[in-house]
């Protein structure tokens, strides 16, 4: 495994991330995976290398939290030794103060995240979107507040227009605040609209890229082939996916990932994950897994390496799309 800096931080990071979407309570999505089922990946990962760890409040609405946080502890991992990122802005219960980014939320939010996981920190506490109807200055105050209380060590954002983001920076700048360090954006060979604006200015700014849905939720993997709702329970399941990915161009990137992928004799996932890690600003791809293959296809990626003429064939088919991910 590769270690890399976080963004432009001292903290060094596996060039994968696995994230834990996939594991939670399955009362919150049909293919969500249990503790007993989860910790098998969260043990293989670790013996791969991979110590960065993504969830959110969100994912299984915190049950995906206890769950990490209890794998890790089966597992006896030491805190030093592992990043866990969490998130925070999404809706967590009936009363209109359960959610967003407003000073009260954020405030019992890290609490409820600390006492799931069972950790007195995170390592990188993340706005999961971007809220428009809290002052960013208070958003970015009660950030900062976490990251002085010992509670947070570093702050990242997740989808948003890039305009959004330059003003998160330059307020934090502005009032002395702690800046946000990571952008964990919606980037993968399917989708690169993030190539216009966003990714540029996070290279400018020294903010690392973890994206999320590298493998575009399974489809660079060939999980839905054309004409049908899916190959597997999730693909099968995942309206958010199917709305997402379905153009004909998309299938055309697919066939590139395919024909590449044939001619290396590794995995399609290997060669999506591959082109990813060689682009710029570029941190470690959050990857799901729902099966342990998942696990080791996504560290073989970090040692593949794509040619120029490989890396021009996977961009070849792709055409403009309109924003998606942001909500």
């Amino acid at each position: 495994m590769k270690y890399v800096n976080l963004g432009s931080t001292g903290l060094k990071v596996s060039q994968i991330c696995l994230g834990t979407m996939t594991f939670g309570s399955p009362e919150w999505r049909n293919w969500v995976m249990g503790e007993a089922e989860a910790l098998p990946f969260i043990k293989q990962a670790l013996d791969l290398g991979i110590n960065f760890f993504d969830t959110a409040d969100v994912y299984s609405l915190g049950q995906s939290e206890v769950v990490l946080g209890n794998c890790l502890k089966k597992l006896g991992v030491k805190r030093d030794r592992v990043v866990i990122a969490t998130k925070v802005h999404s809706t967590m219960g009936d009363d209109p103060n359960q959610r967003g980014q407003s000073r009260k939320h954020i405030k019992h939010a890290i609490d409820d995240s600390l006492r799931r996981l069972g950790v007195d920190y995170v390592d990188l506490y993340q706005i999961h979107r971007f809220d428009p109807h809290t002052p960013m200055e208070e958003s970015l105050d009660a950030l900062d507040s976490l990251v002085r209380a010992g509670k947070v060590l570093y702050l990242g954002a997740s989808s948003m227009y890039a305009w959004q983001f330059a003003k998160l920076l330059y307020l934090a700048d502005r009032l002395g605040l702690h800046r946000f360090v990571t952008m964990q954006n919606h980037y993968n060979l399917v989708y690169r609209e993030e190539e216009r604006e966003m990714n540029p200015l996070c290279q400018a700014e020294g903010v690392g890229l973890i994206p999320w849905s590298p493998l575009a939720r399974g489809f660079l993997t060939k999980n839905r082939p054309p004409g049908t709702q899916g190959a597997t329970v999730r693909a099968k399941n995942d309206g958010f996916a199917q709305s997402m990915y379905k153009e004909e161009a998309d299938y055309a990137v697919v066939d590139q990932v395919s024909a590449i992928a044939s001619r290396r004799g590794v995995s399609n996932a290997q060669v999506a994950l591959a082109w990813l890690l060689h682009q710029p600003v570029v941190t470690a791809p959050i990857v799901g897994a729902t099966q342990l293959a998942h696990v080791e296809d996504a560290v073989k990626a970090t040692a593949l390496e794509l040619s120029k003429e490989e890396l021009q064939a996977l961009e070849q088919p792709y055409v403009p799309h309109p924003v998606l991910g942001h909500s």
